[in-house]
């Protein structure tokens, strides 16, 4: 989508979920877009804040399919996660959006957008959002060279260290996102899976029994045991109490196992930390594992 060659690669900020916490941030973001060599369309209207929203559902409703209907955009790039993309699935044009040929990217509450993407036969990335990679008074620079190699070529490869012991090699489908976001839209005209992927999932502040309790209604739905395999990113910010009893994350992935065939891996480079891969939900992946190092090598076409 950008080469060295084409620089100015149209990139559209929008803002579906949250406002920014800090407006006075977002010109240091959008400057740090353009200083990376794309053209920068910002729909984001401080003046327009709603609530806790970046405005109200029907004008990010809006930002989204002019985004989507500009000529001079390929990306579509999120403005912030956090929580509004559930009240907007009734109002966007998810054909329109998926027939323009441009390029979703967010993580967290984005993921319903992946899910709508991938319901329609189109990739998106699952990378980062203006808020905060872009507005840091020092972007992490591995964050912002996957997602510009991301968008530069046809293939992309996250390596990550994992605990998983087991040697393994399988191909399928990648697709996932936010854990909380996922187990949202099963039962709901916006669920999408994929049988024989590969499954990464991701979540924070959730304490390991509610990670434990929407794996399970993963699993419960069917969803867990037609993979090929589970690759789990980041998962942070809860707290234990003394009452868990040594009841931790680890104890709770080991009970999660002990219920499916398939490999679960740890150590994915993604979620809610600054130092974030970028995924292509839709590619056709390759993972390899061996003497605790993974590589996913994606192949795709956005």
């Amino acid at each position: 989508m950008m080469s060295e060659q084409s620089k100015q690669t149209g990139i559209a900020i929008v803002a579906p979920s949250g406002a920014p916490l800090d407006d006075s941030l977002i010109e240091r973001g959008l400057q740090c877009l353009a200083g990376q060599g794309f053209k920068v369309h910002s729909y984001y209207e401080p003046a327009a804040k709603f609530q806790r929203f970046g405005g109200t559902d029907v004008e990010r409703a809006r930002q989204m399919h002019e985004a989507a209907q500009n000529p001079d955009v390929h990306i579509v790039m999120a403005l912030r996660g956090s929580y509004g993309m559930s009240r907007l699935m009734p109002l966007l044009d998810f054909d329109l959006l998926a027939n323009s040929g441009k390029c979703f990217v967010g993580y967290s509450d984005f993921t319903l957008i992946h899910l709508a993407m991938l319901a329609r036969g189109r990739s998106s990335i699952a990378g980062p959002m203006l808020c905060d990679d872009y507005i840091r008074e020092q972007p992490v620079e591995y964050t912002l060279q996957q997602f510009k190699a991301c968008v530069a070529n046809t293939t992309h490869l996250v390596e990550f260290e994992t605990e998983a012991a087991q040697e393994l090699h399988v191909r399928g489908k990648l697709w996932g996102g936010n854990l909380a976001m996922l187990t949202h839209a099963i039962g709901t005209p916006y669920w999408t899976e994929v049988d024989e992927g590969i499954l990464f999932l991701e979540d924070i502040g959730e304490h390991p029994y509610r990670v434990e309790r929407m794996l399970l209604q993963l699993h419960f739905a069917g969803v867990l045991s037609k993979q090929k395999a589970i690759v789990l990113g980041n998962f942070s910010a809860y707290k234990l109490a003394e009452h868990d009893n040594g009841y931790d994350f680890n104890a709770m992935l080991a009970y999660i196992r002990s219920l499916i065939d398939v490999p679960v891996i740890t150590g994915l480079p993604f979620g809610h930390i600054s130092t974030r891969a970028s995924l292509v939900v839709g590619s056709d992946a390759q993972l390899d594992v061996g003497a605790r190092q993974a590589r996913l090598t994606m192949s795709y076409g956005l």
